[in-house]
């Protein structure tokens, strides 16, 4: 799913960089703060987004637009499956395509007949939206919708202003009959040369949808919430910084990292079990993405009956286990303790809505760790306090060898989350050294592993 980059009009841009400018002088990476909504978002780190449609019936990635609706057709359609597949994985969200590019729209929208209600499915009275938000908040998940700007089936796509009252007209309908949304997902792809009004759409949204993120492409810069990662396989890469620079202007703009369960298929296909992403393979997913300060966005895919295949049922639940069994509350070793002052205690205590404080003013500080007695470990889980900002610059992961401080793991970013894995260790003495920081730092959580893995 390809997203904004050389569709966004340079047009939109230039006018962007406009009212951006007088900001430019005041902005400060270090003083930059997240609202509320995006402390929330990111602290659920992990959701699913559903693709299913009349690519499904007809074996395709790409829909034309052309598609008959009466290929959609499902016999046994049950998103509280889905929900239930993806809760056991450990998603705390569930995003819903309600509209591909092929422009088939999966719930009875009045703004055209090329939707759910033209196809033979529940005698055209079906709402799949409607049975995927009930399913997932069933579930205790929270909801999503994904509605593509691009649509190769509507006529109205050629003329732009009418384009955009049909879009928002779609958009009205989904963010004002499905309950609370926490993301709103926009997809660039194919967009190529068409100019949306996404001013307009984005002031429609939060008319009704004040708390719901919008995830966009970097292009979308002055409108989006959260950012896309830049690449389909699941991993951040370098130094994952909240606040992000264009032209001058900075935002808090966490990102989100979309991968398939299979590999590079979104929809189902049939006989695909083979490209079925293995429970390791979702792992190092995980830790290079949650594990890296990002949230973890995975595609899944039911099949031509409305069911996620037995494999992928199978293949979630093994990999919720794995998680828990690696990072679980059972497995982090600091919860067991010596004794440690009041202040060091909230880092080690599993709460996050606890936190270590460094002195205030200071640009550099320890929080150090007595565990009682020798342990060994591999991985190290810090997560920072964000609320204020982004302050860790430099740190370091360091061991007590008897002798000497030894640094076991060293990089720059922390943010949300950040694990270091290294060789086995064995120490009763552990600190995190920050080395520098913009502001006082403050850790929610500092957590030891011992996975086993090398």
């Amino acid at each position: 799913m390809p997203k904004f980059s050389p569709s966004l009009p340079s047009m939109l841009l230039a006018c962007a960089c406009v009212v951006m400018s007088g900001s430019i002088s005041a902005q400060n990476a270090a003083e930059m703060q997240p609202s509320p909504q995006q402390t929330h978002w990111q602290d659920l780190e992990f959701g699913v987004i559903v693709h299913f449609g009349t690519n499904t019936f007809l074996d395709r990635e790409w829909g034309d637009g052309k598609a008959d609706p009466k290929v959609f057709n499902p016999d046994r359609v049950d998103p509280a499956q889905w929900a239930r597949a993806s809760r056991a994985a450990g998603a705390k969200y569930m995003v819903m395509v309600a509209k591909h590019h092929d422009g088939f729209a999966l719930w009875p929208t009045d703004q055209s007949n090329y939707s759910v209600k033209s196809s033979p499915w529940l005698g055209g009275k079906g709402d799949l939206v409607r049975m995927a938000s009930d399913a997932a908040r069933k579930e205790g998940m929270e909801f999503g919708i994904y509605l593509s700007p691009w649509d190769r089936h509507e006529p109205r796509y050629a003329n732009t202003k009418a384009y955009d009252q049909y879009y928002l007209g779609q958009m009205d309908e989904l963010v004002q009959n499905y309950g609370p949304l926490t993301e709103w997902w926009l997809d660039g792809a194919g967009s190529a040369g068409h100019v949306y009004d996404f001013p307009k759409y984005l002031e429609e949204l939060r008319t009704y949808q004040s708390n719901a993120m919008v995830f966009a492409d970097m292009a979308l810069f002055e409108y989006g919430d959260i950012r896309w990662v830049g690449t389909e396989d699941g991993h951040i890469r370098g130094e994952n910084w909240n606040v992000i620079d264009r032209h001058g202007y900075q935002r808090w703009r966490p990102v989100e990292v979309d991968t398939p369960l299979h590999k590079l298929h979104w929809f189902w296909h049939p006989n695909d079990e083979s490209t079925l992403k293995s429970v390791d393979e979702l792992m190092e997913i995980w830790e290079n993405s949650v594990g890296r300060g990002g949230q973890l966005m995975l595609g899944i895919a039911p099949d031509r009956h409305g069911l996620l295949p037995d494999a992928d049922v199978a293949r979630l639940e093994a990999f919720g286990k794995a998680l828990q069994a690696r990072y679980g509350a059972a497995s982090n070793l600091v919860l067991k303790h010596a004794s440690a002052d009041p202040n060091t205690a909230k880092a080690l205590d599993g709460d996050r809505d606890t936190f270590w404080s460094a002195p205030e003013g200071s640009h550099n500080a320890m929080l150090e760790v007595d565990l009682g007695h020798p342990v060994t470990f591999d991985r190290v889980l810090s997560m920072e306090w964000l609320d204020a900002g982004q302050h860790i610059r430099k740190y370091a992961v360091e061991i007590w060898d008897g002798h000497a401080w030894k640094a076991v793991a060293q990089a720059e970013a922390i943010g949300h989350m950040k694990i270091d894995a290294f060789p086995a260790v064995t120490a009763q003495r552990v600190r995190l050294n920050i080395l520098s920081s913009a502001g006082a730092a403050h850790i929610r959580e500092f957590q030891l592993f011992n996975t086993g893995v090398h």
